[in-house]
């Protein structure tokens, strides 16, 4: 349980914990601990620095590069100096980059060595550039990071506030361009808070909490927020190589852990997993896309501790439902994405905007103090996701009578063939216990009989044998015949984004060439 009194904002977690385990560790990279002494010194030098350059309350700084223990100095500095961080995704190209930056229009952006090409192609256009500071590593074109640092002077003179931006998240856009989220303060004031009587995200002081996903992912960023508020120790990976990562689990006693459903199929492919064991693994959350019932019972045999998984997105700060450690030992929920946490509301909407009950499937509806401020320069999408008050979330689902929530798949990602409607993500958990299939996608393709089929993407399983029959039988043993594949097409691999969500718009795309509409 973090100090509700020392830990005010985000930006005192460093001199909060400093002041209680000071020689504690705070965050392990690739070999370097940073205790958080040395993390509340560095986040100091790092505020002083950015007032020093101009630099305050309001203004964006941003950060390109892989996961680097870096970035928690840049984070905590931005805040204490009032300004907010922009991590943009660094899988993105020089033009996606260069929209984002344009957008955010930061002051200062911080570059990994791995982009430093990439991020002189995305400024290249731009008229108002940003100073270029290296994060790690040397580039003529790129200020070194101490020599940025050593421009700095007396600490910022204004103490942060609630509502400070404090951190700007750009979704993926797989749907269009990405917008910037801004979360304030006052949001993670609340997250902390509510996080810690969420049963499962509750940590203690010492415990090593491990951060594969990306910190430009609300995902990565709330694990560590909540670990190092918690006291925890933030073990940090750079690349996701599934066995360096169960190796890791198991050498430094990871204690928990976010892990997107993909990369636990990942894990749990890798020869790696056979013979190891985690007697430290307390819990392993997931979510941010979905996972089959198969997947998510063998994981819970191989890794023996509790699961947790929670439901929301980057406008809801992360937050909205959960499935705790104990509702999954219950019969017919591990299809639920769980209840409400504490203190956020959760609704069923028809496309009218009323409130539908048990068992109707409509939108889901997320509200509370965790939503977001809005959408960076978009006032007229801000208007639109904050429906009433209510954020929409875009997927459809329903609350079953016991109050649990169930999603079935991103409205737009619907299909309707035959007037009857067809959510890929039960149709891929339908197929993905099939033996032989490694992952899968399910996608509607034109027909000239039902408007839409459902076609399944296939990724085969090492040695499987392709069995396009085989596929469908197994679903249609399962869910209803209108919702079987109609088709089974076997691919090397499936196109995701960051967060481990299948793209399905780059599926479908060379079914829809030449047709009047794309459906989603």
């Amino acid at each position: 349980m973090f100090d509700l009194d020392a830990i005010r904002t985000l930006a005192d977690i460093p001199a909060a914990q400093a002041a209680v385990r000071g020689d504690a560790v705070a965050v392990s990279f690739e070999g370097r601990d940073t205790t958080y002494a040395a993390l509340d010194s560095a986040s100091a030098r790092m505020a002083a620095a950015l007032v020093a350059a101009g630099i305050g309350a309001g203004d964006r700084v941003a950060l390109l590069a892989k996961n680097h223990d870096g970035w928690f100095a840049a984070f905590f500095g931005a805040a204490r100096a009032r300004a907010c961080l922009a991590p943009i995704n660094c899988r993105l190209t020089a033009h996606e980059i260069g929209f984002i930056l344009g957008d955010a229009a930061p002051k200062l952006l911080l570059v990994g060595e791995d982009f430093f090409a990439t991020a002189l192609a995305a400024v290249a256009d731009l008229s108002d550039k940003p100073r270029l500071v290296a994060l790690y590593g040397a580039h003529p074109a790129f200020e070194p990071l101490d020599t940025f640092l050593s421009g700095g002077g007396d600490p910022p003179a204004d103490a942060p506030r609630m509502d400070d931006d404090v951190l700007q998240l750009y979704t993926s856009g797989t749907t269009g361009l990405p917008k910037g989220v801004v979360l304030t303060n006052f949001t993670y004031r609340r997250f902390l808070e509510l996080a810690t009587a969420v049963d499962g995200f509750a940590y203690d002081p010492g415990d090593v909490v491990l951060t594969v996903m990306p910190l430009f992912h609300v995902a990565g960023t709330n694990l560590c927020f909540t670990g190092l508020a918690q006291g925890g120790r933030i073990l940090l990976v750079r690349d996701f190589v599934p066995a360096d990562v169960i190796a890791l689990m198991q050498s430094e006693r990871m204690a928990h852990g976010f892990l997107a459903p993909a990369l636990i199929g990942m894990l749990l492919q890798s020869p790696a997993i056979h013979g190891a064991s985690f007697p430290a693994l307390k819990t392993i959350a997931y979510g941010a896309s979905p996972i089959s019932e198969a997947t998510l019972i063998r994981a819970r045999e191989v890794f023996g501790c509790g699961f947790v998984q929670f439901y929301g997105m980057t406008e809801s700060a992360g937050s909205g439902s959960t499935l705790s450690p104990g509702s999954h030992d219950e019969p017919g929920r591990l299809t639920s994405c769980g209840k409400p946490w504490p203190g956020v509301e959760m609704a069923i909407f028809d496309p009218d905007g009323n409130a539908l009950g048990d068992d109707e499937i409509g939108e889901i509806m997320i509200r509370g103090d965790i939503v977001m401020k809005g959408y960076w320069n978009r006032a007229e999408a801000t208007a639109e996701a904050l429906a009433g008050g209510w954020l929409r979330t875009g997927d459809a689902g329903y609350r079953d009578a016991d109050g649990y929530y169930h999603v079935h798949d991103r409205i737009k990602d619907m299909i309707v063939s035959g007037g009857e409607n067809v959510y890929p993500a039960e149709v891929e958990n339908a197929i993905a216990g099939c033996p032989g299939v490694a992952d899968v996608a399910v996608i509607g393709v034109p027909d000239a009989r039902w408007g839409e089929a459902v076609k399944a993407l296939v990724v085969l399983a090492e040695g499987a044998a392709p069995d396009a029959q085989a596929v469908i039988d197994w679903a249609r043993a399962r869910i209803a015949g209108y919702k079987a594949p109609k088709s089974v097409e076997f691919i090397p691999v499936l196109p995701r984004n960051p967060s481990g969500k299948v793209l399905r718009r780059e599926l479908r795309a060379p079914y829809w060439q030449g047709h009047g509409r794309a459906v989603g």
